[in-house]
Order: C-alpha cells, then structure tokens, then sequence
C-alpha cells in the first residue's frame, strides 16, 4: 500500500477508527503522524486523558469511574507522571499507582498506550542517567506493567548533557523497560539538538513533544510548532483546557469556582481577552449544540503537528463532553474567529 492510499484508509485495531487527516481537511500530513506512532506500535485516541487529578483533586473511587468511563467510550490512551499526586494524600506517583490498580482490576493492559513522565519528582529531580533508569524502574512498578509505552523527559534539565540523558533512554529501549522516549517542555534549541543527538546509536530519538498549548496559551506555534512539522513530531499538548478556564466555567460575574486552581486561573485568563475568547466559544458551541470544552479541544485537535490533545475530567460526565471533542469537526470560519479571538 502506498503511503497516499494509506492515508486515505481508516485503520481499525483494538476497536479504534482512526480517521486520516486527508479525509478531515484534505491532507495526508496527519495520517502521516499516525503511522509515524503506528510504526512504533502505538496507535491512539484522539484525546488523551490526562492522570494529574488522580489522588490529588479526586480519589481512587472517583478516578476508577473517569478511567472506566473514557475506555468504555473507546478511549485508550492515558498520560500521567512520577509526580503526580505529590499535592494529594498519597504523595509523589499515586497517580501512577491508581492507574496500576485500575488495570489490574479489569485487566486491560495490552489494550492501554500508558503514557508516564520522568524528571519532575522531588525525590528524582533532573534528567541525569541514574535518575531516568530509576524513575522508570519505580514508574514500572507502580504501574504495574512491563514496559512503558511512552516515556517522557518531563522538562529538560540544563545541568545534565543530553547525551546523557538521550543514552539512558536508549538504554531503557533496549532493556525494553520503555517502548519510546518523547520529550516536555523543552525550548526548540534544545528539542532540535536533542533530535539530533537521538540519531545517533545507542541514544534515543524523540518521537513525541508534549508542551503547554491551549487557545489561551500559543508560544507553542512560534518556533517549535514549525520544529514539530519539519521533523514530523506528534504534539500532545497539556493543560489543553488552560486549567478550566476553557471548559466555560469561569464568567464575569459568575459563581465562585471550587477548585484548588481556582485563584490560579482567573489571575491568567479571567481578563477582557479571556472574556472575548469564551464569548466565540459560546457562540461556536450553540451552533453545535455541545459542550464549551468540546469546542476548545476541537479547535486544539485541529491545529496543524497536534495528534491527541490531553485532558483531565473529574467525573465520568465530564469525560464525555471531552470525548465529543475528537469526532467535532470545526469549520475554517470557526477556527478562524477562535484564533483571533485568542491572538
């Protein structure tokens, strides 16, 4: 099969049907990204459900109902981190321990891309060689699994070479502890240094990029989104919602938001630009009769390198208007009035 015709195709595995870029906008450009995780073994959804709130914002019980909820809609590809859950109860890792227990109890691993982060930890700060073969060990455990589909620099480490770092990596790869290495927030210097350096034998080449992007939030398409494009490297964005604010819950004037990120967010984004963004997004979402965060992520799902937008959710209702995001096409005029509403 040519490459063309494999962009013109809808795949099935696992029950997913993941739908080629030229079938959405004319272009084979997204099917492309598709094939380049589908080489590595890792085909996914298109939203990304986000493990930052599990044993931190909402408990065990809670969080086994948003996991159930995403997969039974056919969701099953789920980031989270060696630091999540270090401003909960459980401390650093109860994210990754809640996912493991989950997994165990339905027994649904080999139908999961897992997705966990190294670098951020208290207890494993930096991307030294000692620190990420530690923390994937520990990771693995937690988790519950063998091998870690995905594996992130969390954010890169000035003081540690990326040789060193990349030469880990690849040596998780070989050991098979961890399927793929990706990078987060890294500036486009240091990414495309470090692509480069992963070419290398016996060091490891990103295949990812998770950075903060959201309409709120667009320094991502100033150097690294071209970054990304040249070097055909799948965005996963974080914070795709910007903490909330895109899900439409913060209004001049409106109820007191309960959120430990509350006061956070309305200092960033609860401003006459921010206002004037939700205002469109309204608009948008009527029109489609849908959620104001199903708009937001389409939008983000739209832009040109971005594969799989992630997003948390803290109910299984919460999970589904999400979802409604990976099927809701939106029209050039709507992007358009969202980009500059958001500029």
């Amino acid at each position: 099969m040519s490459s063309h015709e494999h962009c013109c195709t809808l795949r099935l595995k696992r029950g997913l049907i993941l739908v080629s870029m030229d079938m959405r906008w004319g272009s084979c450009g997204y099917a492309e990204r598709i094939v380049r995780l589908g080489d590595t073994e890792l085909d996914v959804y298109g939203l990304c459900l986000g493990g930052n709130v599990f044993g931190w914002t909402i408990d065990e019980e809670r969080s086994f109902a948003v996991l159930d909820a995403y997969v039974q809609a056919g969701g099953n590809f789920i980031d989270t981190a060696d630091s999540y859950g270090r401003r909960g109860p459980g401390g650093p890792g109860e994210s990754e321990r809640i996912i493991g227990r989950w997994m165990a109890a339905r027994g649904n691993r080999d139908e999961l891309v897992i997705a966990t982060k190294v670098g951020m930890s208290p207890d494993l700060k930096g991307l030294s060689a000692a620190n990420v073969r530690a923390g994937a060990e520990a990771s693995l455990k937690r988790l519950g699994i063998e091998r870690i589909d995905l594996y992130y620099a969390h954010e890169d480490d000035l003081q540690t070479s990326l040789q060193e770092t990349l030469t880990a990596f690849g040596e998780l790869i070989e050991d098979g502890l961890i399927g793929h290495a990706a990078a987060s927030n890294y500036s486009a210097e240091r990414l495309r240094e470090a692509l480069e350096l992963g070419r290398r034998e016996g060091m490891a080449e990103f295949v990812a990029l998770q950075p903060h992007y959201n309409l709120m939030e667009r320094e991502y398409e100033q150097e690294l989104a071209p970054l990304c494009a040249e070097e055909d490297l799948a965005c996963i964005p974080y914070f795709a919602l910007a903490r909330g604010f895109l899900s439409g819950k913060y209004r001049p004037g409106g109820e007191q938001v309960q959120s430990l990120r509350a006061g956070a967010v309305q200092e960033s984004y609860a401003n006459e630009r921010g206002f004037a963004v939700l205002e469109v997004l309204d608009q948008i979402a009527r029109a489609h009769e849908v959620a104001v965060a199903s708009v937001s992520l389409a939008w983000l799902r739209a832009k040109p390198t971005v594969l799989a937008p992630i997003a948390s959710a803290t109910s299984p209702e919460q999970v589904a208007e999400l979802l409604v995001s990976a099927e809701l096409e939106l029209s050039g005029e709507e992007i358009e009035r969202l980009d500059e509403a958001s500029s």
